[in-house]
């Protein structure tokens, strides 16, 4: 069995409505949009976020999801396809998950009105149901996801990072989503108790792993399909070029700023900065900083008594870790 289906396994049920609750929250009126949203829909990648709700929920309440955690898992979905179809409209991508995006298809404008329109609904789906603790913690997300990517972009103009401003970037553009799945899981059983806090810790501690890992598929994995260097081309500073960087002497340092400023998209120069960030420890200091993340992550749970969904969870964990892609 795959491992994701190994995960989802004490939550197949849950996750089975979900889709049919979470597609309709995404219907409209307008033709055009639904035949969008039905695109979007067909194409979902493995939904790990809408699993993390189901997970916590049933971890920290003994097996019950209620209604609410319903609304919260689709809530996180909606909010999330919505920063994907924008983020695709910012990059000028044409591909997501192997399809054409949005923005491919229907141009720019269309896009960038359909993530509007699905942020609208997520919003509206807890505010039409009281859900305003569930709203709250969305609303901190979103704010941190849009201030960590103008934080980045402001950042890669100077190449200026320093190792603290590299976790905050972090943090705020892809931990802080993870953290808002498990806190509203928590919150929509057992609102305003120490879990919702909790949780939203676990969560955060995951998502730094998870983008440290996609840091490091940067500097060579064949699986993914991904050509590496595509952070050098683009003037991200990410953990193993910012230890490297840290670390060399004043030429090196000159050659390494040099080479991303100016030959960023000179393909043997970016492969002689991957090899410089290989041979000076790079890879490994950021690999130990992600299982650093994850051993916290994991200790987190000891709280909790054993159960299916905590084995999930901490599967979920270790998946974050080990993938491929």
């Amino acid at each position: 069995m795959k491992i994701v289906e190994q995960i989802k396994q004490p939550i197949a049920f849950e996750m089975e409505l979900f889709e049919q609750k979470f597609q309709l929250s995404m219907s409209s009126k307008v033709a055009l949009l639904n035949r969008i949203t039905h695109y979007i829909v067909n194409r979902k990648g493995k939904q790990m976020r809408p699993m993390f709700v189901f997970l916590v929920a049933k971890m920290v309440s003994g097996g019950e999801v209620r209604e609410r955690t319903y609304r919260g898992a689709s809530v996180i979905e909606l909010i999330h396809t919505a920063t994907l179809v924008h983020d695709d409209v910012v990059d000028d991508s044409n591909r997501r998950r192997g399809f054409f995006s949005v923005n491919a298809l229907w141009k720019n404008k269309i896009a960038v009105l359909i993530g509007d329109f699905l942020l609208s609904k997520g919003l509206l789906l807890s505010i039409d149901n009281n859900d305003f603790d569930l709203l709250k913690i969305i609303s901190v997300a979103v704010r941190e996801m849009s201030e960590g990517e103008l934080l980045q972009i402001e950042k890669a103009r100077k190449l200026d990072i320093t190792e603290e401003v590299y976790y905050e970037i972090i943090r705020q553009k892809t931990a802080t989503l993870i953290a808002a799945c498990c806190s509203l899981g928590a919150a929509s059983v057992k609102p305003e108790s120490q879990h919702v806090e909790k949780m939203r810790k676990f969560g955060e501690l995951i998502g730094m792993a998870f983008q440290i890992k996609d840091d490091l598929f940067d500097y060579g994995n064949a699986a993914i399909g991904k050509p590496t260097g595509i952070d050098i081309k683009e003037q991200k500073m990410t953990l193993p070029l910012i230890y490297a960087l840290n670390n060399a002497n004043k030429k090196d340092k000159r050659w390494l700023i040099n080479s991303i400023k100016n030959h960023n998209k000179d393909t043997k120069r970016v492969k002689q900065v991957i090899e410089f960030v290989k041979n000076n420890g790079g890879l490994e200091y950021a690999i130990n900083k992600m299982k650093a993340f994850q051993t916290e992550a994991l200790s987190m749970l000891n709280d909790y008594p054993d159960s299916e969904f905590k084995t999930s969870l901490e599967l979920m964990v270790n998946y974050v870790i080990d993938r491929k892609k």
